[in-house]
């Protein structure tokens, strides 16, 4: 564990060749790079995006890490586990009060030995305001501040590392699921021009695209673009067709989908291969970002994986 999460830059990750008819008929290529295999907790694009803050933790006297996240944050999960593996500890702050009952997540997480605090919706929406840190120096003590869902520069250089497993095969295009566009801008800023880099938003009113790129320092030389119609409702929001496409897809290639992130990024592949936004020819990459460990907040036998 310590090696994938010093080096995430150099592991062994598998490109694996989807199948469909519908691929077929449209005369493309699909192809996912399996950043869900490559551990059973840190898996997917966490372990890229905590990489910098992990190291700055390491090296710092107070080896203490401060975070967010909602109720069943695949980012809490992978934080906790691995900042308990590198010998640090770790606070989450959950959006809303604390339940009579606690997710699966953060059970998980104060398993991992992350100290849990609850604040209010309300308050919840102040932690990138300026006067938030200060407060949280003057009650925690120093410590390494992790945005949610690592929204930084810091976490669009660990996203950045991902490009090294696929900048050398000659995709067309690079797909992946976009939330706080961290991991989005790091595979723009990374990828090879000739790419065009396409994101699927999983939120209902991803209003603010354009000026989280911004902030992210997205360089307008790229080509990229974000589809807005695939998020189902809205950010972890589901329906029958959706679980229906993650079944399928499972039987005829074997892989496990998330229901939040990526099995929404690749209904809308999927729809737009039929619709032919993607010309003749194109070698199409999928970035699975993992977060399987969301699933089990479904009910039993819902999925066929």
């Amino acid at each position: 564990m310590m090696e994938v999460l010093s080096n995430p830059g150099n592991l062994s990750i598998d490109i694996q060749l989807l199948k469909s008819q519908l691929f077929e008929k449209h005369s493309v290529s699909v192809y996912m790079l399996r950043l869900d295999a490559i551990h059973p907790i840190v898996s997917g694009n966490k372990i890229f995006k905590l990489r910098y803050f992990l190291e700055e933790a390491k090296n710092s006297s107070h080896k203490k890490i401060i975070t967010f996240g909602g109720a069943y944050s695949n980012h809490l999960a992978a934080t906790a586990y691995a900042c308990k593996s590198a010998g640090l500890k770790s606070t989450g702050f959950i959006r809303g009060e604390k339940p009579k009952q606690l997710s699966h997540t953060l059970r998980f997480c104060l398993e991992n030995e992350m100290q849990l605090e609850f604040i209010s919706r309300d308050l919840y929406k102040e932690i990138n305001e300026e006067e938030f840190q200060p407060e949280l120096i003057k009650k925690y003590g120093n410590h390494i501040l992790i945005p949610e869902g690592g929204f930084s520069q810091k976490g669009v250089e660990g996203a950045k590392l991902i490009c090294s497993y696929f900048n050398h095969k000659k995709f067309t295009h690079v797909c992946c699921a976009v939330g706080t566009a961290t991991t989005f801008s790091g595979l723009i800023h990374g990828s090879n021009n000739e790419m065009e880099n396409i994101g699927f938003s999983v939120l209902k009113n991803l209003h603010d695209i354009d000026e989280r790129l911004t902030l992210l320092q997205v360089p307008s030389s790229k080509k990229y673009s974000v589809a807005h119609d695939y998020h189902f409702g809205g950010y972890a929001k589901k329906n029958n067709e959706l679980i229906s496409f993650m079944n399928s897809f499972y039987e005829s290639n074997k892989i496990p989908l998330d229901f939040v992130y990526t099995s929404k990024m690749m209904f809308g592949i999927y729809d737009l291969i039929e619709k032919n936004y993607f010309p003749a020819g194109s070698k199409i990459l999928c970035i699975h970002t993992g977060g399987l460990q969301g699933n089990k907040s479904l009910p039993e036998r819902m999925l066929n994986f």
